[in-house]
């Protein structure tokens, strides 16, 4: 069974609209990099290689040098799914940082979206 499209979509041509997604909430490009951060291990150097290297959002995650031991923590609907409950395990990893984003614009604390860990990751 092929998988969904987005999974062959490149992550460098979605960023851009989390980015402006944060920036229309007043939030900034350094949070969204944050956000990512914490979820997938990617540093700002890593970030960079998979935006230029324009890595589609399978092997995006796939890459992830640490994916957060937290991602359970996230809960909630995005795009009409609960995001605990999707099976997939892509399409769940896709959505959480959807989630993420989406928290980020609706403008709650940074250690409320990195579910309390942000001190941790100093």
């Amino acid at each position: 069974m092929a998988g969904h499209r987005i999974f062959g979509t490149s992550f460098a041509s979605i960023y851009p609209h989390y980015v402006a997604k944060a920036e229309r909430k007043n939030r900034t490009r350094a949070e969204v990099d944050e956000v990512i951060e914490w979820l997938t291990g990617y540093d700002a150097a890593g970030l960079e290689k998979v935006l230029a290297d324009e890595v589609d959002m399978e092997t995006f995650f796939a890459q992830a040098p640490a994916f957060t031991p937290h991602a359970s923590l996230i809960t909630g609907v995005i795009c009409g799914h609960r995001v605990e409950e999707i099976e997939d395990p892509l399409m769940q990893r896709i959505r959480y940082l959807d989630k993420l984003v989406d928290e980020l614009a609706r403008g709650k604390k940074m250690s409320a979206v990195l579910r309390g860990s942000a001190a941790q990751d100093g």
